[in-house]
């Protein structure tokens, strides 16, 4: 069984996919297996290239802040960009997949879920939460971003209410709630039930 952990920016995805490892599940990260293709895969790499110019590379590795400049002004660049990684990350997936046996539980790491049609890769949707202000404070101190900056990338993602509304599972991350007792819960209900 696969479990997807998605949710807005700055929700807390990674505490808890941080949380699973700790107790040795295996969670596939998507951002980071994207960035490692975009520098690795050669034909990702061209294909950016061809899309954003050569600008787009310091030698073999990604201009991060440059394409987010480019695609974050220019929904068009990004809906092309995405359709460059998105399907590398996807094949990447299958293949980590493999490595696993069937009865074994997943977990995949996912801010753009339903943005990139993930969910159809997955069985079960655990959507993290957090409300909109504290996420925009995490996001300013973690990136050190602008308001401006996290309130663009938010506004290219599905919004929580809508993300909530498709999980099988929901943490709250809000400072009050404690994350590792609502995911020691839900672990406890998958073991008995996988």
């Amino acid at each position: 069984m696969v479990i997807a952990i998605t949710g807005g920016i700055g929700s807390g995805k990674t505490t808890i996919a941080n949380l699973l490892r700790e107790r040795n599940y295996p969670v596939y990260d998507t951002d980071a297996a994207g960035r490692k293709l975009q520098d690795e895969d050669a034909q990702v790499r061209e294909k950016i290239i061809s899309l954003l110019g050569e600008k787009a590379y310091t030698g073999h590795t990604l201009d991060r802040s440059f394409v987010a400049a480019q695609v974050f002004a220019d929904s068009g660049l990004l809906l092309a960009l995405n359709a460059i990684v998105h399907p590398a990350v996807a094949a990447d997936f299958n293949r980590w997949k493999e490595g696993f046996g069937s009865q074994q539980l997943l977990f995949m790491e996912c801010a753009v879920l339903f943005e990139a049609g993930f969910e159809f890769l997955v069985d079960k949707i655990m959507v993290v939460t957090a409300p909109e202000e504290l996420r925009i404070e995490r996001v300013m101190r973690r990136d050190g971003l602008s308001r401006e900056q996290v309130l663009l990338r938010m506004a290219h993602q599905v919004p929580e209410k809508e993300k909530i509304s498709k999980a099988d599972f929901v943490i709250n991350t809000d400072g009050f709630s404690l994350p590792e007792e609502q995911l020691q819960n839900l672990l406890n209900i998958l073991d008995k039930n996988f």
